[in-house]
């Protein structure tokens, strides 16, 4: 196998990283994680979730779901690591338990629904497992408290040729210690705000990056039910959804825990600036009947503050220019490669998956060049798609932002028009009253299948037009059901008017 005996050194022990020491931790290779967070305390699930001082991932309180994609890889790679996860209380959500009311009574499963499940836990919980399964394997080493500040290189190499890092490591008494760690591969998941390609830009690579804004802010919340209360049922009305100038979705988790997630758009500035507050949290939620079972006092208790995430741009780094590559021996993986709206839910999925398709190449080439080349092919194919897709949906919600709080309303060209009522007189309606429908663009949405190729398939394209064809009030059971307030109802409500 190529590269079983190299010194792998990866910057970053979060989900990104963890999946790069869990695909290449093999028998004869040294992987070294520099993580510059303390570890997770030791105890279960609730005290690390309310301990950890993992201040490099900005995210880690927020809610998470790990997609379909993500399970059938860890299903099928690591069937031991998955009963680690659900013996910590990590779940798994099946396509049956997430369809509407409009499909229960009809629903027939078939074998490909296996691959739609999803788990779901606090974040922590599902890196605590994971951190302590890579601990276990004798090839990886995870260092805490180290801060990465620099890449060394061969000087004059044209890419520029990566050997290594400079960090800084604090002893017990606290004095700082400059040290250099040699590496044959040099793994940046280090996220989103990765340093790496200015070090890299500053050594005369060339590094372009395509930015655009996700145009939301979001705001996370913790529950755990009360003593003898379970979770309600799915009811009429979804536990997701989108009313223009808000959504909205509740996540179960592990242990009799959940947390809600309402995210507002950047032009609602007066509309963010209260979501902080504990109390105007509580009484948005009680506004959107999909959440009102869960959260209302005889059913839950709220566990934690209001978590705000803000600055969120859609992030894609190039390393390859004119089949060059930028860099030799370097490679970014999850995050720090590509980052996109953590509404579609796919960073820690994509960053684990990103991190096994790096192990697939340098398990088999050799060559510093061909590694990147190859990588960055594989990039593009297996998660560009989605990256495409999610900057194209954060766009058109963008304008729908904006025209929401048009003091004259805009009126549509008829190409927006058309495209306004494919998505909600065909789209919805069809993914509500057909499953072969909902099957398919599940696939898309869980990263099995790029996203737009259910709507190339005529056994899906057919039952859309069929619902867009029909009257709507034979079509009427399938749509949405009304999610909670108008625009001006809720700003009344919150005394924004």
């Amino acid at each position: 196998m190529a590269g079983s005996d190299e010194n792998i050194v990866i910057v970053g022990a979060g989900i990104a990283g963890l999946g790069a020491a869990l695909a290449l931790g093999r028998p004869g290779r040294r992987i070294t994680l520099l993580d510059q967070d303390p570890p997770p305390p030791e105890g279960e699930a609730d005290e690390v979730f309310r301990d950890w001082n993992h201040r490099g991932v900005a995210q880690l309180r927020h809610s998470h779901a790990f997609l379909a994609r993500l399970h059938n890889l860890l299903r099928t790679r690591y069937p031991a690591l998955v009963e680690d996860l659900r013996a910590a209380g990590v779940r798994e959500i099946t396509f049956r338990d997430g369809l509407p009311h409009t499909l229960r009574d009809s629903y027939v499963p078939t074998p490909e629904d296996d691959d739609l499940t999803i788990l779901t836990s606090r974040r922590t919980t599902m890196e605590m497992v994971i951190r302590r399964w890579v601990q276990a394997n004798a090839a990886v080493t995870i260092e805490t408290g180290v801060k990465v500040e620099g890449l060394t290189h061969i000087e004059g190499s044209s890419p520029v040729q990566v050997t290594g890092v400079t960090v800084v490591r604090t002893t017990a008494e606290g004095v700082a210690q400059r040290d250099t760690v040699a590496a044959d591969v040099v793994i940046d998941a280090s996220g989103r705000r990765s340093i790496f390609p200015r070090w890299l830009r500053e050594l005369g690579a060339e590094i372009t990056e395509e930015s655009s804004d996700a145009g939301i802010l979001y705001y996370t919340r913790h529950y755990r039910l009360n003593a003898g209360q379970i979770e309600p049922e799915r009811g009429v009305v979804p536990g997701a959804g989108d009313l223009g100038y808000l959504k909205y979705g509740v996540f179960p988790a592990d242990n009799g825990c959940f947390s809600i997630t309402l995210a507002v758009p950047t032009p609602e500035a007066d509309l963010r600036r209260l979501m902080t507050r504990a109390e105007v949290f509580q009484q948005v939620c009680m506004t959107l009947p999909g959440l009102v079972p869960w959260v209302n006092e005889e059913r839950s208790e709220a566990t934690s503050d209001v978590f705000g995430m803000g600055g969120l741009r859609n992030r894609y780094n190039h390393f390859v220019k004119d089949g060059v590559p930028a860099a030799l021996n370097f490679f970014a993986v999850g995050d720090a490669f590509l980052f996109t709206n953590p509404l579609y839910g796919r960073g820690c999925s994509q960053g684990i998956l990103h991190s096994h398709l790096l192990a697939d190449v340098l398990d088999t080439v050799t060559d510093p060049r061909e590694r990147m080349l190859q990588y960055a092919a594989l990039t593009a194919k297996e998660l560009r798609p989605f990256y495409d897709s999610g900057v194209q949906q954060d766009k058109s919600a963008i304008r729908r932002a904006e025209a929401a709080m048009a003091v004259v309303p805009r009126r549509l060209r008829l190409k927006a028009r058309l495209m306004k009522s494919f998505t909600e007189d065909a789209i919805v309606p069809a993914s509500r009253g057909d499953l072969g429908v909902l099957r398919a663009l599940s696939r898309g949405f869980h990263m099995l299948e790029p996203p737009a190729l259910a709507f190339r398939r005529l056994d899906v394209l057919l039952p859309i037009l069929r619902f867009w064809l029909m009257g709507k009030a034979r079509k009427a059971p399938f749509y949405t059901p009304r999610m909670g307030p108008e625009r001006h109802e809720m700003r009344n409500l919150l005394g924004l008017a």
